[in-house]
């Protein structure tokens, strides 16, 4: 039976991975051919006219199903970026869409779902997607809307990453800074390429944040594997993860000696450390500083504590302050009240 669907799947995964049913008809799959896929379970009927060959809890079939594409942090994790919590389902509806649907039922109405409170809805100035989707934004698109909506440390993170993922060139970069406000473009200066996982990226910020300097990737003379952080030419920062360091017992100490020898006091805190209890990390960091003559500076802004904006996906207005002096010294003349005649 699956050879029976073959070619359809290709057409729907050459597509995107869903496609609509006019895309897939003038393609020679009839209407009887979709429907008989669909009974077999090769394909999915994600919404009124849209087929895919996405699993079901996949988040692009969530977001295709309300009736737009995934952005922000969740268009992030869709792509195998640094999210530290997806959480809520970021999913980007054109200004003309309409009949938007439950994330996980197709015919219950996005009002109505009791799963309406997992997906965030932003309004994009942006056509619908026309008989073909990947369900995911572009990636600028995506960044954008993490800087503008999600934590400072967590929008630069996902700029770290689609720095070190090659997904973003500098040219990328300034047209990010471009789209932004200028209370914003900070976020993309302060990005860096050099980092090489989520928690360094997320130490490195808060960090700079407690005023610190930093470097990263700083070479050894007696050790091939750089430091992941510097802190104030002193304190050598390596974050453990268990992905990349659950083989490297041994490795892992010679750099240690290796950067004690060079006369760095070396701190090696793991992943979950840095995610659940940065306060135990920065204060050791801070004690061990101190116990080496370093002066410490006065915090910077706290990105953790950035405020948001607004769920809507509308940026918060606020009243513009009156001008000290005006531009004209002769004010717009009023129109003048109608007469009222004695009768």
């Amino acid at each position: 039976m699956s050879g029976v669907f073959s070619a359809l799947v290709d057409d729907i995964r050459t597509a995107g991975g869903a496609a609509g049913r006019a895309y897939l008809v003038a393609r020679g799959h009839a209407d009887r051919l979709l429907a008989a896929a669909v009974r077999a379970g090769a394909i999915t009927r994600v919404r009124r006219g849209w087929y895919s060959t996405w699993a079901e809890g996949d988040p692009r079939m969530r977001a295709l199903r309300v009736g737009g594409r995934l952005t922000g942090l969740s268009a992030i994790a869709a792509w195998g970026g640094w999210v530290r919590a997806p959480g809520r389902l970021r999913v980007a509806v054109p200004v003309n869409g309409s009949r938007l649907r439950c994330p996980r039922r197709r015919t219950v109405a996005f009002v109505e779902s009791p799963q309406r409170a997992s997906a965030s809805i932003h309004w994009i100035n942006q056509l619908h997607d026309r008989d073909t989707s990947n369900g995911v934004v572009a990636i600028l698109d995506a960044l954008e809307h993490a800087c503008l909506h999600e934590r400072a440390e967590d929008a630069i993170a996902a700029i770290d990453w689609a720095r070190r993922a090659d997904r973003v060139d500098a040219l990328d970069l300034a047209a990010l800074s471009n789209r932004l406000p200028a209370r914003r473009r900070w976020l993309v200066a302060a990005s860096s390429g050099s980092c090489h996982s989520l928690p360094e990226s997320l130490a490195r910020t808060r960090l700079v944040a407690a005023g610190l300097r930093v470097r990263e990737q700083v070479l050894l003379p007696d050790n091939p594997s750089p430091i992941d952080l510097l802190v104030e030419e002193s304190l050598a920062l390596e974050i453990d993860g268990d992905e990349f360091h659950r083989d490297r017992f041994e490795p892992d100490r010679a750099k240690d000696l290796a950067a004690t020898r060079v006369g760095f006091h070396a701190l090696r805190p793991t992943a979950r450390h840095v995610f659940r209890e940065w306060a135990v990390v920065l204060d050791a960091i801070r004690v061990a500083l101190t116990a080496r003559g370093v002066a410490l500076p006065s915090p910077r802004r706290d990105p953790a504590s950035a405020s948001r904006v607004n769920n809507s996906g509308l940026t918060i207005r606020r009243r513009r302050r009156t001008r000290a002096v005006p531009r004209s010294v002769s004010p717009r003349p009023r129109r003048p009240p109608p007469a009222v005649l004695n009768c």
